[in-house]
């Protein structure tokens, strides 16, 4: 449970300008083209898409949500390696926050979501820069739903990836305008879950001391 109370703890903190809190998780696409045209909505009757489709692979999605400042990215790539993390966090610390102190990280419990990362795909003084300015806190085991960017790609899933998408370009141009437009209404997230909810509510997730004197 220290996992699960480190991260509510973190999501407790007050918003600190010099050290933004951003959830970051990843996600999976299956790539499917049309095999025979979709035909469009008429008068009365609705778009018809045929049943068939081709399996054009998969991509993956790596996406980060600053839930203090409505913020997010998505990264679409063609795998999910420890070498592509190590990009999507040089990304992160150099491009979406230059000016923080350290980004305080939360993101699942992954072999790849470690410092021997960064070092695999940089030199040692740039893999050591970029660590420098992450403050990462994982997940415990089965308690991914802690890490508020599985609620951003639940939206994301339902609002905009739920439909044949061909091919990776046409995926990271609408995941890119989905995020755009939350960027522009800066939706955020309120989180409410605290450490005393965890004790009151999760109490059969807990081990039983062995000393309650």
């Amino acid at each position: 449970m220290a996992k699960l109370e480190d991260v509510l703890r973190v999501y407790g903190r007050p918003p600190d300008p010099a050290r933004p809190l951003v959830c970051f998780d990843e996600a999976g696409k299956e790539l499917r083209a049309d095999v025979r045209a979709p035909q469009r909505p008429a008068s009365g009757r609705p778009a018809r898409e045929d049943a068939e489709y081709a399996r054009a692979g998969s991509a993956n999605l790596f996406l980060w949500v600053a839930p203090h400042l409505g913020r997010r990215q998505i990264t679409v790539t063609t795998q999910r390696t420890a070498v592509d993390w190590a990009h999507a966090m040089r990304e992160l610390v150099d491009e979406a926050f230059p000016e923080a102190e350290r980004i305080v990280l939360v993101l699942d419990n992954l072999n790849t979501h470690d410092p021997a990362s960064l070092y695999k795909a940089f030199p040692p003084a740039e893999a050591a820069r970029i660590w420098s300015r992450l403050e990462l806190h994982s997940t415990p085991t089965h308690g991914s739903w802690l890490n508020m960017a599985e609620l951003e790609l639940s939206a994301l899933a339902r609002q905009c990836l739920d439909r044949r998408i061909p091919d990776q370009a046409t995926l990271a141009g609408e995941v890119s305008a989905w995020a755009d437009e939350r960027n522009r209404a800066a939706v955020g997230i309120d989180w409410r879950f605290s450490v005393d909810d965890a004790r009151s509510t999760l109490t059969h997730v807990y081990p039983v001391p062995e000393d309650v004197t």
